[in-house]
């Protein structure tokens, strides 16, 4: 089911995961952006998309839409440790911000940006109604941001969709170039291994992510938009590969034979999630989403940068 003829805004939609959603929906919708441009950029917009360059925190932000999609986020351990006021700020308050002018606009219908880290390390697929732990600021925030969507939810009948993304790829083909460090280890492992330099492993590099595609992330948020789910559901694929398999695989693609380089995990073990993957079971039964990009098929999109041409 898809969103058409609708008005839509896209929190941190210069970014890589809003950036694909905010094109794809621009096809046949009505779609502003807003982004500081932190991890964002405007040039991964599409001509279609108007461009608004503010925060989450601002007064007056375009929520006159029918559809708020929340993405905008310090989305990393690391930008916690560094702030945690700020990560809170932007996180926690930015979210309650967005959806109460949006809600005063008359808006009913927000999905956000939760994540699949407070889950923990778990080999096993995660559903959604397990015990969740929270072990930093940014599972914090994003936990919080689960129970003011609750509130949103139960004191204003709203719909308020809360996905917890397993790790999202796309490569820097696509729009994660600009995240840089930031960007999803298959990204950094391929652009490292098609430069004949060594991608750089925490550990022993077998711990493992359910990766999933940034275009199975986007088909996932542009359902529960369009069947206005309300709760938290996971998005991924329910398939689990170790990061020495990925620089395997990679090594494959490019025809290369690039050894890593295994480095001390600066994370410390007590809060380092080590293995993920996903019970996407609740939003296959609600909405029919599945992933259509296999593992194999995305490290051929991510690595086709550098062998295509």
């Amino acid at each position: 089911m898809a969103l058409e003829a609708q008005s839509v805004l896209v929190t941190g939609g210069a970014g890589f995961i809003g950036s694909n959603l905010a094109n794809h929906l621009a096809e046949d919708n009505d779609v502003t952006v807003v982004d500081d441009c932190y991890l964002g950029t405007p040039e991964n917009l599409s001509d279609e998309v108007e461009f608004v360059d503010a925060t989450v925190l601002d007064d007056d932000l375009p929520t006159a839409v029918d559809v708020v999609f929340h993405l905008a986020a310090l989305s990393s351990y690391a930008m916690h440790e560094e702030d945690p006021t700020t990560g809170a700020r932007v996180n926690v308050e930015g979210f309650v911000n967005v959806v109460e002018q949006a809600r005063q606009d008359g808006c009913e219908t927000v999905v956000y940006a939760s994540t699949s880290s407070i889950y923990g390390s778990r080999t096993e697929p995660s559903p959604e109604d397990m015990d969740v732990h929270v072990n930093t600021g940014y599972e914090a925030s994003k936990l919080a941001r689960e129970r003011y969507g609750e509130y949103f939810s139960n004191h204003y009948d709203m719909s308020m969709a809360g996905l917890r993304f397993f790790s999202v790829y796309q490569g820097y083909g696509g729009a994660e170039e600009h995240k840089g460090e930031y960007a999803n280890v298959i990204a950094q492992f391929a652009d490292d291994i098609a430069a004949g330099e060594s991608p750089v492993l925490y550990g022993d590099g077998t711990q493992t992510r359910d990766f999933t595609h940034v275009s199975d992330i986007v088909r996932g948020l542009e359902r529960a938009a369009a069947n206005e789910l309300d709760g938290i559901y996971n998005l991924g694929t329910g398939e689990a590969y170790d990061f020495n398999t990925v620089v395997e695989m990679i090594n494959d693609e490019l025809g290369t034979d690039i050894q890593p380089e295994y480095v001390e995990n600066p994370i410390p073990d007590s809060v380092y999630v080590h293995d993920t993957c996903a019970d996407a079971s609740k939003i296959r039964d609600e909405v029919g989403w599945e992933p259509r990009i296999d593992f194999e098929e995305g490290i051929r999109r991510v690595c086709s940068q550098y062998t295509d041409g």
